[in-house]
């Protein structure tokens, strides 16, 4: 794959102050985006072939030498390093799921970093959230290695600021620079402290030394202490988080502090640091928001930087290959081995790249490095998933964790408001009016709206310009459509997210502005239904709100109807949109989101569709995996709690809706999208009591991935009651998704795997099955499979001791002559038979007539199927007298005919050519229908009776039409 121009490599190799030139092909180094990764206890291999690490570079030269030379400081800083490296190296679960190997250090691509001048920071707040594009292409790229280079003046630069909106990377820009100091890849610092702002500020005023927060997180650094301030530039602290510390910066606030030992308030040993006057040759990196850059000023920075993200395609197609390349990241649902191969790992790294060449948005969210793992963890969600408990409103909820958990809007602001919580009434308000409007592109008049509704203080409006600074441009986008800018979400399936929060908290609180409206309404509405009663009732005429007393009366029940109506609303609106379909475009919503990402064929529109009249089909998964317990839990560490009893009378409202909808007949993938709701709720109690009535599973033409078979096994697998049909058909189903739908099939008595990718190992999980003591299958279709003669032997273990089967189908399943003779040997083994289908195997007349002898001595064997066979003309006359030998036993369908008469099996025969017409040989289907016409032809020659004529010219009819559509000629 080509991936065009890259960008300067940017790296914390060979020595910071210089910059290392590389060739082309090696400047770009790999990055992860997001907190908490695993790295392994020695150097990675990743970075060996890396130029600029330690590996094959040496320290550059300063006026300081190796300072901590002696034996005791040494092993202290060694200590030191390891336990950076088991502390930074710790995965959280959201990490986990991509398997053992992944680890930051094979999957991170640096984002891009510009240097920025202190007049870049003035610009309006409404620039730093949408003007990327414009910013990018005036100021320079800024790599890693020249952070502590001189500035365009000469002077030597010891304080970096870098700030960044969230998702930008901060976070694991940190991390990786701490890992690669801790694996000598940093050379030009001896020691490196980092420090978190969020954790200094929870210690509030608590007098603390310098040295006493050192040694109280980094015990081993005790003995090295002393040295500090003859280190000078090598010794390196890095300030995460500034925005959670609250600095000042005045001398009336914070007194000068020069000793390192003197204990002073965390924030006033932050200020001393930064303005130089304790340890002054110290080196320092501060990550920060933009809201919190005038923080510290700048006459003590040295040198600004904006975190971009992955502002350059070829940095996103880079992170995917990388992050979807990672062996073993794709183990089987629920154990069952299931995995993601190489080829099929770069089909999807080929199509993903395609689609961010041509899909602009796509393109638009993964410009941050946050919403580049949003994809990935989509796509291993449905390509290869891991846990049966994992499901997509999860994925989303811990998107949003992993970039907001414990993010505070202002920490200056007394009320310590969530980010999140902030987000979801603003956002999830924009979100709210988007799907009940059915739109996805907003204008700007539209974002104000939403966010400056209700604004009426000072304090209000700056908590308003610190969202827009920081956090506005991860939830909205730039995109040009229908020849105007408008915004979007970055990806769609946000809006619906945020949608479904933003309801679920709207009912209980409303905390911020934009709710008072809503109040308001509710307010004037239950005061105007009482004033309305009492008018009717003719006691009294009220002009004015009623009394409060009367008021607080009567609004409970009033009240209580206004919600129980909008619960019945929001269910109502749920599960129209779920189970919406539409002529021109009705894939199931898993497709639907596989194909948004990789642009395989993307959500079509009807040409005579309007634009703005979007499918929220999502909106109802949401809906179902916010009403569970783990969904809801996670979003209250957000900020944004939904309460238990909105949870459960939600979920009763919409199971009184789709109890209606249950009973009636679904199309395949609206069934699926009916299953994934459940699925994606997590509550066996609740699906059971829904899909109580269920007894016809019809999957046909769906396109079973190892995700839509952990959904249905997952929801229907632990269910009483028998399934009277489950259809499979034409469903790409391969052995590992037979294995795990095994809960569902047991439960069934007619089941249909035609036309599907079931070879001989399939077999094994078909014999299992049948063996199974709950096993009532009574008919199994199993035609168009490639069992071959090696399946159907295992098949026939299954069979021997199975006693629900009555009607067996091996249409065209490659069994051949050896398959037809083992099936002959050993058809008495089985004593419940009552029907074998064996057409279209490529069975010569020897082993044919072998296998009608052993039907017609079988016990309850009645029919046997034997047409388009290699059968010859000769063998076919003697397979009829066979049939006609008046001794009992089955009897044979080999032709279109009996004698002169039309066979009564001829409309069944003649079926199943017109339904396998596009998926058989068509050369093959030709030559037979011309044996049979060719039958049909000479029994009308032989027989005198007009009515047997007449029936025998029909029939001919229909062969040569079908004899037409395959291109033949019905002579």
């Amino acid at each position: 794959m080509r991936w065009g121009c890259h960008l300067p490599r940017t790296s914390w190799g060979s020595g910071l102050g210089r910059t290392v030139p590389l060739p082309d092909e090696l400047r770009i180094q790999s990055s992860w985006p997001f907190k908490g990764v695993h790295h392994p206890l020695r150097p990675p291999r990743a970075f060996i072939r890396h130029h600029g690490n330690s590996a094959d570079s040496a320290p550059p030269p300063g006026r300081h030498g190796q300072l901590f030379r002696s034996i005791s400081a040494t092993e202290a800083i060694q200590r030191h390093r390891r336990n950076l490296t088991e502390w930074f190296s710790r995965l959280p679960r959201e990490e986990r799921q991509f398997g053992p190997t992944f680890a930051l250090d094979t999957v991170h691509v640096d984002p891009v970093i510009r240097e920025s001048t202190p007049d870049d920071l003035l610009r309006p707040s409404t620039e730093l959230a949408t003007g990327h594009q414009r910013t990018q292409a005036e100021l320079p790229p800024l790599a890693l290695s020249q952070l502590f280079d001189p500035d365009a003046c000469g002077r030597r630069v010891q304080t970096v600021v870098l700030y960044g909106t969230v998702g930008t990377g901060k976070s694991t820009l940190v991390r990786k620079m701490v890992l690669d100091w801790c694996y000598g890849r940093l050379p030009a610092f001896e020691l490196l402290i980092p420090f978190s702002c969020e954790d200094l500020s929870s210690l509030g005023s608590t007098p603390a030394s310098l040295c006493q927060l050192v040694t109280q997180r980094y015990t081993p650094l005790k003995e090295v202490l002393p040295l500090m301030n003859a280190a000078g530039s090598r010794l390196l602290f890095v300030l995460h988080g500034l925005e959670r510390l609250n600095l000042d910066f005045r001398l009336a606030g914070t007194g000068l502090c020069s000793d390192p030992e003197e204990p002073g308030a965390p924030a006033a040993i932050m200020v001393n640091l930064l303005r130089k006057y304790m340890l002054p040759e110290a080196s320092i990196l501060v990550t920060t928001r933009p809201s919190a850059i005038g923080r510290i000023p700048s006459k003590y920075v040295g040198r600004y930087g904006e975190i971009c993200g992955f502002s350059d395609t070829n940095l996103q197609k880079l992170y995917f290959q990388l992050r979807l390349n990672q062996p073993d990241c794709g183990y089987g649902a629920g154990g069952t081995g299931v995995s993601v191969t190489p080829a099929q790992r770069d089909n999807l790294i080929q199509m993903l790249s395609r689609n961010l060449e041509g899909h602009h948005q796509i393109a638009a969210a993964c410009f941050l490095p946050s919403y580049c793992w949003l994809v990935c963890a989509t796509l291993h969600f449905l390509h290869a998933p891991t846990s049966a408990g994992q499901t997509l409103t999860s994925i989303y909820t811990s998107f949003l964790r992993l970039n907001f958990n414990g993010e505070t809007l202002d920490s200056t602001d007394p009320s310590n408001l969530s980010l999140m919580s902030y987000a979801a009434r603003t956002m999830g308000k924009l979100a709210y009016e988007g799907v009940s409007s059915r739109k996805t592109y907003f204008s700007e008049e539209d974002v104000r709206g939403c966010l400056e509704a209700g604004i009426k203080t000072e304090e209000e409006f700056q908590l308003l310009q610190i969202f827009r600074r920081d956090a506005l441009r991860f939830f909205l986008a730039p995109c040009a459509s229908q020849g105007y800018i408008a915004t979007v979400f970055p990806v769609f399936l946000l809006e619906e997210h945020l949608n479904l929060v933003f309801i679920g908290l709207a009912k209980r609180t409303m905390g911020l502005n934009q709710g008072y409206p809503e109040v308001l309404e509710l307010f004037l509405a239950v005061g105007g239904y009482i004033c309305l009663e009492l008018n009717l009732g003719g006691l009294v005429v009220w002009k004015a709100t009623p009394p409060p007393m009367l008021l607080f009366q009567v609004v409970p029940r009033v009240f209580g109807r206004m919600v129980s109506k909008s619960r019945e609303a929001v269910a109502q609106a749920m599960v129209l949109e779920m189970f919406r379909e539409e002529d021109y475009y009705n894939d199931d919503v898993l497709d639907q989101m596989g194909a948004s990402i990789l642009g395989v064929e993307g959500p079509r529109r009807h040409p005579d569709e309007p634009p703005e009249d979007e499918v929220f089909e999502l909106f109802p998964m949401f809906m179902s995996g916010l009403l569970s317990a783990h969904n809801r839990a996670v979003l209250a560490q957000l900020g944004c709690p939904i309460k238990n009893l909105d949870a459960l009378e939600n979920a009763q409202a919409i199971k009184k809706k789709l109890g209606k909808m249950g009973r009636q007949v679904l199309p395949p993938s609206e069934l699926l999208d009916h299953l994934f709701f459940h699925y994606e709720f997590q509550n066996q109690r609740f699906s059971a009591e829904v899909l109580g009535s269920l007894r016809q599973l019809n999957l046909a033409g769906v396109r079973m991935t190892p995700l839509k078979c952990t959904v249905v096994a997952s929801v229907l697998g632990s269910g009483r009651h028998p399934l009277d049909e489950v259809n499979l058909a034409s469903c790409q189903l391969d052995p590992a998704g037979l294995h795990t739908l095994m809960p569902v099939l047991l439960r069934a008595r007619k089941l249909g795997l035609q036309l599907n990718n079931l070879g001989p190992e399939a077999c094994r999980d078909l014999r299992d099955l049948l063996l199974h003591d709950q096993c009532q299958i009574t008919t199994l279709r199993l035609s168009n499979n490639p069992l071959t003669a090696a399946g159907v032997g295992v098949l026939m273990d299954g069979l021997a001791g199975n006693t629900s089967v009555t009607h067996l189908s091996l249409l065209h399943t490659d069994l051949g002559d050896e398959g037809l003779e083992l099936l002959a040997a050993q058809l008495d083994r089985n004593k419940q038979l009552q029907e074998l289908n064996v057409a279209y195997n490529g069975a010569g007349d020897t082993v044919a007539l072998a296998l009608a002898k052993a039907a017609r001595k079988h016990p309850s064997l009645e029919l046997l199927h034997l047409y388009f066979n290699e059968l010859s003309s000769e063998g076919r006359q003697v397979l009829r007298d066979l049939g006609g030998s008046g001794e009992g036993g089955a009897r044979v369908v080999a032709s279109l005919t009996e004698g002169t008469a039309v066979s009564e099996y001829w409309s069944v025969i003649l079926s199943e050519v017109q339904r396998n017409l596009n998926s058989w040989d068509p050369v093959r289907v030709q030559r037979h229908l011309k044996l049979l016409l060719r039958d049909l032809e000479d029994s009308r020659g032989a027989t005198l009776n007009p009515w047997r004529k007449a029936q025998l010219l029909r029939v001919e009819s229909e062969v040569k039409t079908l004899l037409e559509q395959l291109g033949g000629s019905g002579h």
